[in-house]
């Protein structure tokens, strides 16, 4: 069950603090887009996580996108934000994780994965040997019946006695 539990929870992106990152020994931020970022294929950022984004470049991090989503999807999306990417993740296959940190020079140790779905971008973090960060969904509206299965899944996980408290816990920091 381990590898189902974030390193960190947080509620939005922009809850997660330069110190979180750093106390966390990461150089480099992997991160989820849609429902992490911006809604579900959203074109757009609210300007709050594009400010949350240059705040953790001039901090010295190294910014990834890993998603499962396709190539035109992510990349106008990555090119429009200034990102480096990796569509077609196979998230939570390890592999695209490895190949993220190593596009951005650095070992899995290094990073920490950012995302809001556990069976994906947590679990895939984990297998890879990175710390991970569970946000909360911006917006369930829309999502495929697939996702809207796992995430009762997830509730249920979530909603264990221990990780509750520690999630509650986190959040208040």
């Amino acid at each position: 069950m381990a590898l189902l539990y974030p390193t960190l929870y947080r509620r939005r992106i922009t809850d997660v603090t330069v110190e979180d990152i750093r106390r966390l020994g990461a150089a480099c931020i992997l991160l989820d887009v849609d429902n992490t970022l911006t809604v579900h294929d959203a074109p757009e950022l609210d300007p709050a996580v594009k400010a949350w984004l240059e705040e953790m470049s001039v901090a010295g991090f190294g910014l990834v996108i890993v998603s499962n989503n396709k190539p035109e999807r992510v990349a106008p999306f990555a090119k429009k934000i200034g990102l480096p990417f990796h569509a077609l993740s196979h998230k939570p296959m390890p592999t695209g994780f490895r190949a993220a940190a190593t596009q951005m020079g650095n070992t899995s140790s290094a990073c920490v994965a950012i995302g809001d779905q556990i069976f994906t971008d947590i679990l895939g973090a984990n297998l890879a040997g990175m710390s991970s960060i569970l946000l909360e969904p911006i917006s369930t509206d829309g999502e495929p019946p697939f996702i809207v299965f796992k995430r009762r899944v997830e509730r249920w996980l979530l909603n264990t006695c221990h990780q509750k408290r520690r999630r509650e816990s986190d959040y208040a920091k």
